[in-house]
């Protein structure tokens, strides 16, 4: 049995296009957000949903698979790792971001198939900082 394990699982809906970079060793990347819905009951016993928001962070084929396939709204199953990076900014700001690193990915709606109304989270808007990715070191 390993002695340490870091494993995600999450099936949610992107949030936004994925966005494709590359690295300066020529090495795809691409990035989004997905929606995670869950319900719970409010202190006051009201069933209430909530949405948690994960980024996600593909490289090489996985990336350009996710690129070429994935859009805004879509339903997706992702598995790999979380990892936190930390940079400083150009004023000097120290910044701090959790990721999924994702290992494997299932496309679980089709192209076109979600509408209005039918994507969790629909509404909610990410982080403030999953627009901000231009001070990321890559």
């Amino acid at each position: 049995m390993p002695s340490s394990l870091n494993k995600v699982m999450i099936i949610g809906n992107l949030g936004r296009d994925p966005e494709m970079r590359y690295l300066p060793n020529g090495r795809p990347v691409t990035s989004f957000s997905v929606a995670v819905n869950y319900r719970r009951n409010a202190p006051d016993g009201q069933p209430r949903e909530e949405t948690e928001w994960f980024n996600v962070v593909m490289y090489e084929r996985l990336a350009e698979t996710a690129h070429n396939y994935l859009h805004k709204g879509q339903q997706v199953y992702i598995e790999g790792r979380l990892q936190t990076r930390s940079w400083q900014d150009q004023e000097g700001q120290r910044h701090q971001r959790t990721e999924v690193i994702a290992s494997q990915m299932i496309m679980l709606g089709s192209r076109g198939s979600t509408t209005p109304g039918d994507t969790p989270g629909e509404g909610l808007e990410p982080e403030a900082d999953l627009a901000g990715d231009g001070d990321l070191p890559f």
